[in-house]
């Protein structure tokens, strides 16, 4: 049986490898795909890769690689991790390779929603807030005000519906029941 040596990864190292995944998976999920890949990139480089924990930093980065517009580098990543010694990271990257090599289907375009650029929000929020604070001439002056009705010149008197309801509905049971 074959020894198999890994770099040893001092725990410095790994702290800070751990911070950045942390970091990239923070990124990946508010949608800063390129900040997740640069995040995920440093601490993969940090990691021992045949490890478990170095396995699942380079799961992140093939999802990080596909959403940054990178399909040819997380296909790349998934053919090596497809050898990986751990059982769990090999699968998800068999799972993920197949799905990266999936045939695109089209859609037509009514289907799709567009999501506007927002990157530039920043910059525009001064302007954002010179426009609110003049147009507020097109603001209602007034809440319209609202009618509160006393309940205590509300009429509850039964009306006997119900009543009439509840016997309609027993006797309609009751006949079905001595039917079957």
């Amino acid at each position: 049986m074959p020894i198999i040596c890994e770099p040893i990864v001092s725990s410095e190292s790994l702290e800070i490898a751990k911070t950045r995944y942390q970091k990239g998976k923070i990124a990946f999920e508010s949608g800063q795909y390129r900040e997740a890949v640069e995040q995920l990139e440093k601490a993969s480089a940090l990691l021992a890769r045949n490890t478990r924990f170095g396995g699942e930093v380079q799961i992140w980065l093939v999802t990080a690689y596909e959403a940054a517009g990178r399909t040819q580098d997380a296909i790349a990543l998934c053919e090596q991790l497809k050898r990986h010694p751990h059982l769990e990271t090999s699968k998800e990257a068999r799972r993920l390779h197949y799905i990266l090599k999936a045939p695109r289907l089209q859609r037509p375009r009514e289907w799709m929603t567009e999501i506007p650029d927002f990157s530039a929000l920043a910059d525009n929020k001064s302007k954002i807030s010179l426009t609110a604070n003049t147009s507020k001439s097109s603001l209602p002056k007034k809440l319209p005000e609202v009618d509160f009705v006393d309940l205590s010149q509300v009429n509850t008197k039964d009306n006997r519906f119900i009543w009439v309801a509840l016997i309609i509905i027993v006797l309609t049971l009751g006949g079905l029941m001595w039917y079957y």
